[in-house]
């Protein structure tokens, strides 16, 4: 067989192993088998390039990191429902259709998915365009992040229309919340509150990468398109699974509104069944025509609405109110409840948020309170129940004090939080700064985790992160816990990490508004620690897209002698403080020269056209200033940066006039 044949039956392959696994749900080989087809399929293509295909299962881990989202026109609206709450609302739902119209019709009803509205477009059996809903009118472009979805399909199979747009709803798995929250409680980093929001935030990520590592899955709900298999509307999603799309099996039909309403209820108790979050039910008349026949008002389809469960909420006595400190000082106040069960689970503690939130309610300890999670993993505390309060009960006095290390709280104008102003001594942070250190994607350091840092910490052998690499056998052994083999393999971890690059040290440091990809950015642009040390404000923001606060951050840290002395005291341990990062240099055309890239370009992307102007030596600038060189212009550039570029004479060169000059 040659390489040719080969990649394409592994790519034929691996594509039904996909849809088995992520839409079917019953796998036909194991994880183990299909990475080694997977590794097989990467290594052929790796050698064969003439044979690319976007479309390959080794191209869904993600691209290029982008500079932003375009907006892009719906060819359709993509109109939200209109949304009731109780029975009699929807009974008057029904006698509205049934006076718009005299046919006889059915209702499809479908779980209502808590999660983000999609729009696919499919050309020849291909996914080409992925939009946010937006305003209707128009959506964020957010193919590359959607095209990492192991469930969407990238090429259709089977007797599907030549070109048809299918809506849907992106949604994170309860089970991948979890474990995304479990690794970054082990990283230090705060939780995410649910899977709603944590989905929204994956689909507008500018990089891919991060995307593909998040477990988002999608359900698809309806089609729209000149060439439609069917006018019924629950016909067309069962076409659809055949073409390859995740179509749930809890859709059924109903004559009457009474059914319908036995549906609702039927998931209003299983709801908590279910392995993804459903906030309630969808109701859509199934008859296509007559949908086009009852029309739309200027916000919603008549034909279709969404019946809102109410969010489940218990009542428990709230014992004690505590508090924590993370990472970077902040506190966060905890009620710690009589256990009770909310959602299938059993709850002991809910986040009260803030003092705001505490003093809004007036909670005290002692009172009897209502938790809901409605979309929320992590319990809230939504209301207190009054007339059951003790009459001698006190209000809560919100600490003003770190209860970690006593240091008196700051509150910052604009911010909800208080927190504590003593990083250098405070336990608290300390131990997350340290977690943070050693996380997967800092340090990721073999041997040692959160709990073996905290006894090193009580024992008294690391304060500050440096000391992690002065660390020696004999202190360790007679630590609990610690057998020969363990203190061997902490030591080897250390070691090994002096070979982490410079990018990750940067992260690893755990400044503020510093994730990796801007720890990546400076340390592309800077090179090294001294660089990143001397550069002042100014600097920092005419780096690509570094901002004010990002600025105003790093140059606070740097100031501080403790930060300084870190550094010092790492770089001789013998951390990486140079960037490994290479740049693919092709001449000095644009050596000196500031560019701004704005608009939208025929030929090349954004960010195509910014790798080109740091090849040939220029350098990207995200804001118009008097020292700009020039503008690189394309269409829909934005009117305030154009007139601006205008009155402070600066330059526009279109994309031909860049390309002949860099040629």
């Amino acid at each position: 067989m040659s390489n040719k044949e080969r990649i394409l039956f592994l790519r034929n392959e691996l594509a039904e192993h996909n849809h088995s696994y992520y839409v079917l749900d019953t796998p036909l080989i194991s994880d183990f088998e299909f990475d080694k087809l997977l590794a097989e399929l990467q290594q052929l293509e790796d050698v064969s390039a003439d044979l690319f295909d976007s479309n390959s299962p080794t191209q869904r881990v993600g691209g290029a990191v982008l500079d932003g989202f375009t907006a892009i026109k719906h060819n359709y609206r993509m109109l939200s429902l209109g949304n009731t709450y109780s029975d009699e609302d929807l009974h008057d739902f029904d006698a509205r259709l049934r006076k718009l119209s005299d046919q006889d019709f059915e209702y499809v009803c479908e779980l209502k998915y808590d999660g983000v509205s999609i729009s696919l477009t499919y050309e020849n059996g291909q996914l080409t365009q992925a939009l946010t809903r937006g305003d209707g009118t128009q959506g964020d472009d957010v193919t590359a992040n959607v095209r990492t979805i192991k469930s969407i399909p990238l090429k259709l199979k089977g007797d599907y229309p030549d070109n048809f747009v299918i809506r849907g709803e992106v949604f994170l798995p309860i089970i991948g919340l979890v474990q995304m929250n479990k690794q970054r409680e082990k990283e230090g980093l705060e939780q995410y509150a649910n899977p709603r929001n944590t989905a929204s935030g994956s689909l507008k990520l500018l990089d891919a990468k991060e995307v593909a590592k998040r477990p988002l899955d999608c359900y698809l709900y309806y089609l729209l398109g000149e060439s439609l298999p069917s006018t019924n509307h629950y016909n067309n999603l069962q076409k659809a699974k055949d073409w390859g799309f995740k179509i749930s099996i809890e859709i059924e039909k109903h004559k009457t509104i009474s059914d319908v309403l036995n549906f609702i209820n039927k998931w209003d108790k299983k709801r908590q069944d279910l392995p993804y979050e459903i906030d309630g039910i969808v109701i859509k008349v199934n008859d296509i025509d007559l949908q086009q026949e009852m029309g739309f008002t200027a916000k919603s389809p008549r034909w279709a609405i969404s019946y809102k469960f109410k969010a489940e909420q218990v009542s428990t006595i709230l014992q004690e109110i505590t508090y924590q400190v993370g990472r970077t000082g902040a506190i966060t106040p905890i009620a710690n409840l009589y256990p009770v069960q909310l959602a299938g689970t059993t709850v002991r503690r809910a986040s009260l948020h803030n003092a705001d939130q505490i003093a809004k309610l007036d909670i005290r300890e002692g009172d009897k309170v209502f938790v809901e999670k409605g979309g929320e993993v992590i319990p809230k505390v939504v209301a207190v129940e009054l007339k059951d309060r003790n009459v001698f009960s006190q209000h809560t006095a919100y600490i003003q004090h770190c209860p970690s290390c006593a240091t008196e709280l700051v509150r910052r104008d604009g911010d909800a939080k208080h927190y504590c102003p003593n990083p250098e001594t405070c336990p608290a942070q300390i131990a997350g700064k340290f977690g943070h250190f050693i996380s997967r994607k800092a340090m990721n350091i073999d041997g040692l985790g959160r709990e073996t840092i905290e006894l090193l910490i009580a024992e008294g052998l690391i304060s500050e992160i440096s000391d992690l690499y002065h660390l020696k056998k004999e202190e360790l052994l007679p630590l609990e816990r610690m057998a020969e083999k363990s203190a061997k393999n902490l030591l080897l971890g250390l070691e090994e990490s002096k070979k982490i690059p410079f990018e990750r040290v940067l992260y690893a440091l755990g400044i503020r508004h510093v994730g990796e990809t801007v720890a990546r950015t400076l340390a592309k642009h800077f090179k090294t620690i001294e660089e990143i040390i001397s550069a002042d404000i100014v600097m920092l923001i005419a780096v690509d897209e570094i901002g004010e606060k990002i600025a105003e951050s790093v140059v606070l840290y740097f100031s501080q002698q403790q930060n300084r002395d870190l550094i010092f005291n790492l770089e001789t341990a013998g951390l990486q403080f140079s960037s490994s990062i290479e740049d693919a240099s092709v001449s000095e055309i644009l050596k000196g020269m500031k560019i701004v890239v704005s608009g939208v370009f025929s030929q090349f992307s954004r960010v195509e056209f910014k790798k080109m102007i740091e090849e040939h030596g220029g350098k990207n600038v995200s804001s118009i200033s008097k020292n700009i060189t020039f503008v690189l212009s394309g269409d829909n550039m934005g009117p305030s940066k154009h007139q601006k570029a205008i009155d402070l004479g600066i330059p526009f060169v279109d994309e031909e006039e860049f390309l002949a000059k860099i040629s």
